[in-house]
């Protein structure tokens, strides 16, 4: 049997107290034990560490009065809306695409992309991004730039 695979979203519920235990309860460290789910009938399902990491996400995120979305890696997503994810503009978006950094197709005369390639392409830039301030981290200590600062000037 196949399943259809949707995106959905999950807004918080209007007293976010309601999850405190719950959130409590999934930050103990599950290194030692297995996690599981019990279904309406009693019957218990082991669920890969993997799952039970994005619940936990899920659930804390609920329990700040944020909502969650859920979406198939295969969803094709419209220009706005990549832009809105990467937090950047449309035009600025649509300039990645036409110079190859994010792989798109074309429906008609839109262009859609989808949601792994985005995803791709927003953890390609921050592993570059952390390099680059990691290497001019190292150059500043070298050159004594944090040394330089650490003694205020005497005032006049």
């Amino acid at each position: 049997m196949s399943t259809m695979l949707r995106e959905s979203t999950v807004f918080p519920p209007d007293d976010p107290a309601d999850l405190e235990q719950l959130v409590s309860s999934l930050r103990i460290d599950q290194a030692c034990v297995k996690a599981r789910l019990v279904g309406p009938d009693g019957t218990y399902l082991d669920i890969p560490d993997e799952l039970y990491a994005v619940l936990r996400d899920a659930v804390t995120a609920l329990s700040n009065g944020l909502a969650v979305s859920i979406a198939p890696h295969n969803t094709m997503l419209t220009t706005q809306e990549a832009a809105d994810l990467l937090n950047i503009s449309r035009p600025t978006l649509v300039r990645l695409l036409t110079d190859g950094e994010i792989a798109y197709s074309m429906r008609g005369r839109h262009r859609r992309v989808l949601l792994r390639d985005v995803l791709t392409y927003q953890s390609r830039v921050r592993t570059e991004r952390r390099a680059t301030l990691d290497a001019m981290a190292a150059e500043g200590e070298e050159a004594g730039i944090y040394t330089a600062t650490l003694t205020p000037p005497e005032p006049r």
